[in-house]
């Protein structure tokens, strides 16, 4: 079984196929929706946003090339995972699948356990990157984006609001020096006035609470993070 509860559309204008892999997906421990048709496949995707939506090519009304390239479009659907499975084995037709954004392309016939395995993997994969998106590391800084956690050689620093964005704007962009104005610009915004010496006070707290190699100073250019 599963240990999370991935949401699967099935798409496929074959019922015994539709119900066949309806069964064995179930079985396995994922939600499944299923629908008949390209049409109907969008309308379910815009309603239950699935987070693997599984395609036959050949289909009435909206083939799953037209389907794919459709909710490739849509940013509500950047991250959802879309695999085709179909008897359409050419180059050409594989070529059309990955160029409408799909991740995968399997072709019929499949061994259950195999698409299982196959499915299994592209999702575990995409939750890590996912998950990785978020961690920034340089030089022993570790910053997790969305938590605001800083750990600099395994222990947990507090900076605050300023400190932090300083930070986070250098570890982005490791090895690039910024000029002292984009750095302004960006912390603190063009319609707001800082004094000179105010990013200086913060890169001193900053190097006291880092050691004082991890940020660098290019004398009258700016200040960097050393990768």
């Amino acid at each position: 079984m599963v240990s999370t509860k991935f949401k699967i559309l099935l798409v496929d204008d074959e019922p015994d196929i539709l119900e066949f892999l309806r069964y064995n997906f179930e079985k396995a421990g994922y939600i499944i929706y299923t629908a008949s048709n390209g049409i109907e496949g969008e309308k379910i995707a815009l309603d239950v946003k699935p987070d693997l939506i599984v395609l036959d090519i050949m289909m009435p009304g909206m083939d799953g090339i037209e389907l794919c390239n459709n909710l490739k479009g849509n940013l509500d659907f950047k991250d959802t995972l879309i695999i085709f499975l179909t008897a359409r084995g050419e180059d050409y037709s594989q070529i059309a699948g990955f160029d409408a954004g799909a991740d995968d392309y399997i072709t019929k016939p499949i061994k259950p356990i195999v698409l299982l395995a196959r499915v299994k993997a592209l999702l575990k994969r995409h939750n890590k990157e996912s998950i990785n998106k978020n961690i920034i590391e340089v030089n022993n800084v570790r910053i997790d984006t969305e938590k605001r956690v800083v750990i600099f050689d395994s222990k947990e620093i507090y900076l605050p609001k300023i400190e932090f964005n300083i930070l986070l704007l250098l570890t982005t962009h490791p090895g690039r020096i910024f000029i002292r104005e984009e750095i302004y610009d960006r912390i603190w915004g063009q319609d707001i006035f800082v004094g000179d010496r105010t990013l200086d006070v913060h890169i001193r707290k900053l190097r006291q609470k880092l050691d004082k190699k991890v940020i660098k100073t290019i004398k009258g250019v700016g200040y960097g993070i050393s990768d």
